[in-house]
């Protein structure tokens, strides 16, 4: 009977070894290239790139300077370094790029690194793209990103999208994530109105100068399921003049909504909350980071305005930063008494051990559209806040 050959990482199908190579650092997976010469240039070949800090050595540099001017030494060394590996690699590929992560601090050559976006746009279907920096050297995106029209996932941070609004948009793009970019309410509305697929959308910082109102924004997300909103408390950005009998849109999609810094005791948060709330029916999950602030200016009659809605398919509430306080408490009755599915509430909070007990004896005798029990656990010295 004939011996079976035994199963080595060499008799791997190539996909499962670039996958395989896709968990190593760009730096390590290229050290492959000297395990035999079938591994030369698998490496060559993995779909996904990512360069940041770890992607370069830590070279020793035993002259002393002064701190700001090594810093900034450091800076070009590693910006020098990091363009010389990129362009290399670009160099050595055997095959199409689908993800790019280029995530780093400090100051670098940005002409470069707009070289290398134009050379991903004309030669590579990339499906993926992240770009990070700080608000010390934020960069603007050069046009040529958005004939990246494969594109269905993008994270940007610190970020110049500033563009006079042209661009056709991302046809396929399905996630999208700006974290403090700067980006004209014009140019912002367009954008998403380009971008009909998108499911996920993550937004932290102001946008423009020119206010942006709620209906607006629900406009530009007819299919979206996961929205996360954070920063509208000190500086909001996000307007409604007036709160319509009847909404224009319906998020029929929306599965899940994260709101941080959400400010309870003005007029402004809530009332986004409670249109959001009114013209998403398919909500399953709300998860809301309370906006601490130093002023006690309580909202009232908000939510008598949406005593008519209910969210019939809603099954869990989560609450950060909850202090007891009666406008908090009022909305987590409302949602109680609307949400007939609704399977977990959990408030983690500024209270003492004895105020847990008072807030499920209270929640426990309001009225409460669920038949199921609903589980609170508040808790104490909440380090989330």
């Amino acid at each position: 009977m004939k011996a079976k050959h035994p199963t080595t990482i060499n008799t791997l199908p190539q996909t499962t070894i670039e996958n395989i190579l896709c968990f190593l650092p760009i730096r390590e997976a290229a050290r492959t290239s000297i395990l035999s010469r079938e591994w030369r240039y698998k490496w060559t070949t993995i779909p996904k790139l990512d360069f940041c800090s770890s992607t370069l050595s830590k070279g020793k540099n035993n002259e002393k300077l002064p701190y700001d001017i090594a810093s900034a030494r450091k800076n070009m060394d590693e910006s020098c370094k990091l363009v010389n590996a990129i362009h290399q690699v670009l160099l050595m590929r055997q095959g199409p790029i689908h993800e790019f992560t280029f995530n780093l601090i400090g100051t670098y050559n940005y002409f470069e690194l707009d070289q290398i976006i134009f050379h991903l746009s004309r030669n590579h279907t990339v499906k993926k793209l992240t770009l990070a920096f700080d608000y010390i050297s934020p960069y603007k995106l050069p046009l040529s990103a958005f004939s990246l029209h494969q594109l269905t996932d993008l994270d940007l941070c610190y970020v110049n999208l500033d563009h006079q609004p042209i661009f056709s948009g991302f046809g396929s793009l399905r996630s999208l994530s700006l974290i403090e970019v700067k980006i004209s309410t014009k140019a912002f509305l367009h954008l998403l109105s380009n971008c009909p697929s998108l499911k996920r959308f993550n937004l932290r910082g102001d946008i423009g100068s020119k206010d942006c109102t709620i209906i607006e924004l629900f406009e530009c997300l007819p299919a979206i399921e996961h929205l996360t909103i954070w920063g509208i408390c000190d500086h909001p950005w996000l307007v409604l003049d007036s709160i319509p009998e009847e909404l224009p849109t319906t998020l029929i999609h929306l599965k899940y909504f994260r709101f941080n810094e959400i400010c309870f005791i003005d007029d402004h948060g809530l009332t986004f909350l409670a249109v959001l709330i009114k013209c998403s029916p398919n909500l399953e999950k709300i998860e809301l980071e309370i906006c601490i602030v130093d002023y006690y200016e309580i909202c009232c009659g908000i939510l008598e305005e949406y005593s008519d809605v209910r969210l019939e398919h809603l099954k869990e509430l989560e609450i950060t930063c909850f202090r007891n306080l009666k406008h908090e408490m009022e909305f987590v009755k409302f949602i109680l008494a609307r949400s007939p599915k609704l399977k977990k509430v959990i408030l983690y909070g500024f209270v003492e051990k004895d105020d847990e007990s008072d807030i499920l004896t209270i929640l426990s005798q309001a009225p409460r559209a669920s038949p199921e029990e609903i589980v609170v656990r508040c808790i104490p010295n909440c380090s989330y806040c």
